[in-house]
């Protein structure tokens, strides 16, 4: 693992770096990307930045350096390449008080570097009783206050999965902890829009420009009965879904497995530093 933060690469990527105000770390005040690296070059890199970007303003952070957080990432790619792995970046609303007020001190800014293990073809996915908001302030904004994320996934580990889905206040298929959901009903390739409170995800884009969908809010119970289902994210890629709940579905289906052909074939168009 390679750590740079705030414009300094560590000798000791596990030394204490953030004291124990930062604002991050007190109130989860911090937005982060998760970026996929190939053979030491980081994918769809300037798109992930553009979000970072996009996550701050919406939670108030003001002073982000989106081209200081570039020379991290080039920093912890030095050396000895990675062939797969994953850069975490992350910027907090820095040193403040202990409470939810911010303080006067500069954002934190942190990437890390480390290995990532290939995902498997297929999983299964838990349907959890929590609705995400909508219309919260946090909706569709990559931020680090991700505790009910936690809560999810640890229900899906309960039951054999590797990640749960959430339907959002009106009942409709919204998204997973860290995946978008693409779902396939009579040969029609759908997706939740963003109105539905998912995330902009980056895979989540690519995919509607590479191999197409139809973006559409619908109850969840139609994405649980689809034909084929399949995940989407940065450490997933295309992945298909072969249970939901107690459901059990040949995966990959034949639609699942155009989309993973077409990211495969499309990915190293997006693969380098200034990507």
């Amino acid at each position: 693992m390679r750590v740079w933060i705030n414009g300094r690469v560590l000798s000791d990527p596990m030394a204490p770096a953030v004291p124990v105000t930062d604002h991050g770390l007190t109130v989860g005040d911090a937005v982060f990307e998760a970026v996929k690296v190939v053979d030491g070059k980081p994918f769809a890199l300037g798109r992930h930045l553009d979000r970072l970007e996009r996550s701050a303003a919406g939670l108030g952070l003001v002073g982000l350096d989106v081209d200081d957080v570039r020379r991290g990432v080039a920093a912890v790619l030095e050396g000895e390449p990675l062939p797969l792995g994953r850069l975490r970046i992350t910027v907090t609303g820095g040193n403040a008080p202990l409470g939810s007020g911010r303080g006067d001190d500069p954002l934190t800014a942190i990437v890390v570097a480390a290995p990532m293990d290939p995902a498997q073809e297929t999983t299964a996915v838990i349907t959890v009783p929590w609705p995400r908001n909508e219309r919260g302030p946090l909706a569709g904004l990559k931020t680090t206050s991700y505790a009910e994320n936690v809560v999810a996934l640890a229900a899906a580990r309960e039951q054999g999965a590797s990640e749960a889905v959430f339907a959002n206040l009106a009942g409709n298929l919204c998204e997973g902890t860290g995946t978008n959901v693409f779902y396939v009903v009579d040969g029609e390739v759908r997706t939740p829009t963003l109105a539905s409170g998912c995330l902009a995800g980056v895979t989540r884009a690519l995919v509607l420009e590479w191999v197409g969908a139809v973006e559409v809010d619908e109850p969840i119970d139609v994405a649980a009965g689809a034909d084929e289902i399949f995940l989407v994210s940065t450490t997933r890629d295309v992945q298909g879904v072969h249970r939901w709940d107690d459901r059990t579905l040949e995966a990959p289906g034949p639609v699942t497995k155009q989309a993973a052909a077409a990211w495969r074939e499309r990915e190293p168009e997006l693969l380098g530093i200034d990507s």
